[in-house]
């Protein structure tokens, strides 16, 4: 467990906690739901994490346990698990060497041929919502077609489709952009975490896959990492992260 100073404000230490920001610490001590040693906090308190006692909601808050999350701009060709029996590129292997150390797991998947936004992560409850379908964060995905896209095409996947396969989606919220060369870029947003989804949805609706890239899932975006590079997340990051899976 890291070590924190002592003598430090309440909305620090929450937030240490991995609970809430600083300001939403503030908003929780105001409103009356963070006592310390039994007796209601007040803004702007101090305290000695190793001899008091915080509560919020009624709930003890202590620091959580070193955690690393990163993201990585997957490549494609490279698969998306720690070893591979057919002896292809992993995940693992395009690590930086601190973070290989680190046994840090892949979130869930994404495919050989895709690329873009993959989290990595130690810490394992918030892997586990992250893959949970109660806690599915919405996935963004930008698809390059070839060619054009018929309107028919995108009213059938805006109103939810049934594959080939039998499963039924949920209705996708898609945009067609299209581009210079006379293709098509399709910026899409799923809510299932149904296997390969976009590639078995173009391939029932007669559409070429050029390039599949992943660029958020939930409040994380890929912004401008480069294909291959990695990144921790931001404090602010991990904590709307967690938010939104409800830790």
């Amino acid at each position: 467990m890291p070590s924190v100073e002592h003598d430090i404000r309440l909305n620090k230490y929450i937030s240490q906690c991995g609970l809430a920001s600083r300001r939403k610490a503030d908003e929780l001590i105001a409103a009356g739901h963070v006592r310390v040693n039994g007796t209601l906090a007040e803004p702007g308190q101090k305290i000695d994490p190793a001899r008091d006692r915080i509560t919020v909601h009624g709930k003890t808050v202590r620091p959580r346990r070193e955690q690393t999350t990163i993201m990585l701009n997957k490549p494609i060709r490279v698969v998306t698990t720690l070893n591979d029996p057919e002896q292809r590129t992993t995940v693992q292997d395009i690590l930086p060497p601190k973070f290989r150390e680190a046994r840090l797991v892949p979130v869930g998947r994404l495919d050989f041929f895709s690329e873009g936004l993959l989290l990595l992560t130690t810490d394992g409850e918030l892997c586990n919502r992250l893959t949970h379908p109660r806690h599915h964060l919405p996935k963004h995905y930008d698809v390059l077609i070839r060619g054009e896209v018929p309107a028919k095409t995108l009213e059938t996947m805006r109103q939810g489709m049934q594959l080939a396969e039998g499963e039924e989606l949920a209705p996708v919220r898609v945009k067609a952009v299209p581009q210079k060369s006379g293709d098509t870029l399709l910026q899409m947003q799923l809510i299932q975490g149904i296997n390969r989804q976009i590639r078995r949805m173009c391939r029932d609706t007669g559409l070429t896959i050029l390039k599949l890239r992943r660029v958020g899932q939930g409040p994380i975006h890929l912004g401008s990492l480069k294909s291959g590079q990695v990144r921790e997340l931001t404090p602010q990051e991990l904590i709307k992260l967690r938010q939104a899976v409800n830790l």
